[in-house]
């Protein structure tokens, strides 16, 4: 009766660790238009991670298509954007999104990098004239 009792205290045990609230997701899906260009943004987002994909559709001449990822700090989700330029070569490229209300801002910045990572050089990200401000979409 012991063994019964502890084997299903441990049972719980390892369910409810296996479901705490980093390992859970929540889907998410955004775009954004400016002018004639468009961006679809499809987030699956922790407390303090997300993952995703990423496309970038250029009027009529071709798209940017990839991965996001990267860690969420307050209001603010950084990391970087893998994607195949226009069809041409892979490239990776820092990410910096504000969230204000249902919206996320994209940042611009000058761009370098540190340990062969991709990032914004100190001092140079800006919210302000965005590229794209993603609306929340129901899907």
């Amino acid at each position: 009766m012991k063994t019964y009792f502890i084997l299903i205290l441990s049972s719980l045990f390892l369910i409810i660790s296996c479901t705490s609230k980093e390992n859970s997701y929540k889907e998410v899906h955004y775009q954004s238009v400016n002018g004639k260009d468009s961006a679809v943004l499809a987030l699956k987002i922790s407390e303090k991670r997300f993952f995703g994909r990423y496309e970038i559709f250029y009027n009529k001449i071709g798209k940017d298509s990839g991965d996001v990822r990267g860690n969420i700090n307050g209001d603010t989700l950084r990391g970087d954007y893998h994607f195949i330029s226009q069809g041409g070569s892979w490239k990776r490229i820092p990410l910096a999104l504000l969230k204000k209300d249902k919206q996320l801002i994209q940042g611009k910045g000058a761009i370098g990098t540190y340990m062969n990572l991709p990032c914004f050089y100190p001092g140079t990200l800006s919210y302000k004239n965005p590229n794209f401000i993603f609306e929340e979409i129901k899907k």
